[in-house]
């Protein structure tokens, strides 16, 4: 339930020291943000118009407003999740959470081509702190091909930050096992579908826009408002959540946009119903790599990170 008392007082308390900023609200922590865009500003409080005749003499009040600088003790306080926007940097109190980076601008370490023993030599490239996978016309898997990461995962956190180009496909699969024996195309996994749906033909394609951008890839929608997505050439936020019980979540730009759990009736369902239908028991690996998809279109990504769950 929720930690709001409506028509009682509440307590808030916030901690701004360098580029972290922490919220309690009665005692409970609520947020944790590390951002580095404004380091110094008023406080202020709001009065929020909505424009709806119901609302009309609502009261919001304040008291015992109090404000301390300088030295003072940093209050303790377990948060679930932390929203980090500087790129490629993962703060001690991440480390601690337990997340470990992937690419943190510079190395490619942790990933291998798919099928493959070793990173691509073409097709992909390190540049200005960004993973780049380069235009080649549109083609799945064609050129640098996919790229999968060494380690495989079973219950995890996964987020990165990508950019899409006009017009690109793109997309992050998870539980990919390679066991599929294919002659060409994208190694076989559950997939966060990345997209420009207002320039990329597939977005209208599927069942009822479940190869939209953040959907389970021709088996879920992703509900997403508008205003959460942000237009090819500026950087987007993907989670991926997996969590013990099998219940999965995709996550953009901080807000969750679909859930599902792996191995349910539902789920099988669906995938009876999807392109998958002929893999045998596909997406229930115990567990799998991550990969990144080559689709021949250049989208940019940084700050990939992981934790075990």
């Amino acid at each position: 339930g929720s930690t709001v008392k409506v028509g009682d007082w509440n307590t808030v308390y916030v901690e701004a020291v360098g580029d972290e900023i922490k919220t309690w609200v009665n005692d409970v922590p609520a947020a944790f943000l590390i951002d580095n865009m404004t380091e110094s500003g008023f406080i202020a409080l709001q009065i929020h118009s909505v424009e709806r005749a119901e609302l009309n003499g609502r009261k919001i009040m304040w008291r015992n407003i109090r404000v301390k600088t300088g030295d003072f003790e940093r209050r303790p306080g377990e948060f679930g999740y932390i929203v980090n926007t500087k790129p490629n940097n993962l703060s001690a109190a991440e480390k601690e959470m337990g997340w470990i980076d992937l690419f943190e601008g510079q190395s490619t370490d942790a990933w291998r081509g798919a099928h493959a023993t070793s990173f691509p030599s073409n097709g992909w490239k390190v540049e200005d702190g960004v993973l780049m996978v380069e235009e080649s016309g549109g083609a799945e898997a064609a050129h640098g091909g996919d790229i999968v990461t060494k380690d495989e995962f079973s219950s995890f956190e996964f987020q990165l930050d990508f950019m899409l180009s006009e017009g690109a496909n793109s997309g992050i699969k998870y539980f990919v096992t390679e066991a599929y024996d294919q002659t060409e195309g994208s190694a076989i996994g559950l997939e966060y579908q990345l997209l420009d749906d207002a320039n990329h033909p597939d977005a209208k394609m599927g069942i009822e826009g479940n190869r939209t951008l953040g959907s389970l890839y021709d088996l879920i929608t992703a509900e997403k408002p508008d205003r959460f997505v942000r237009p090819p050439g500026e950087w987007n936020h993907a989670r991926i959540v997996v969590n013990k019980d099998n219940t999965v979540e995709h996550w953009l730009n901080y807000i969750k946009i679909l859930e599902y759990k792996r191995g349910s009736t539902r789920f099988k369902s669906l995938v009876k119903a999807s392109k998958y239908k002929d893999w045998e028991d596909f997406g229930l690996a115990s567990q799998g790599h991550i990969l990144l998809q080559d689709h021949g279109n250049q989208v940019k990504f940084r700050s990939i990170q992981v934790r075990n769950l």
